[in-house]
């Protein structure tokens, strides 16, 4: 059974950091791609970056670019999504993704599995 459990999400002030990290567990996770996106209320799931499984590849959307950092760690099995400047409407639920594919894809529906999301607020 593929699970992918997200934490480090919470309460920040705007300008401030936040770490996510996503542990899959039941794949064999470098095989896979990863990603991150998020969803505000009343919004559609929104991608924010992705890389592949050798870490030679990223992806960011461009709300996020340079702000944002997407890493893996192969041998920890893990992925982090480093946040930083951020902004009110960053707040959002953030959920990590796991794709087969070798390809990194910013599209939702590429994905295979699925975290349960871990909440992010920014305070102005």
């Amino acid at each position: 059974q593929v699970q992918l459990v997200e934490s480090g999400g919470g309460l920040v002030q705007a300008g401030g950091s936040l770490r996510l990290s996503c542990a899959p567990s039941g794949l064999t996770f470098n095989t896979y791609a990863m990603g991150w996106f998020r969803q505000a209320p009343g919004e559609e799931r929104e991608f924010l970056s992705a890389i592949n499984w050798s870490r030679t590849n990223t992806l960011y959307a461009d709300s996020v670019k340079g702000r944002f950092t997407i890493s893996r760690d192969n041998a920890k099995n893990t992925v982090y999504l480093q946040m930083n400047s951020l902004k009110p409407e960053d707040t959002a639920v953030y959920y990590c993704a796991a794709n087969r594919s070798p390809r990194i894809s910013s599209s939702w529906s590429t994905y295979d599995y699925w975290g349960q999301g871990t909440q992010v607020t920014v305070s102005s």
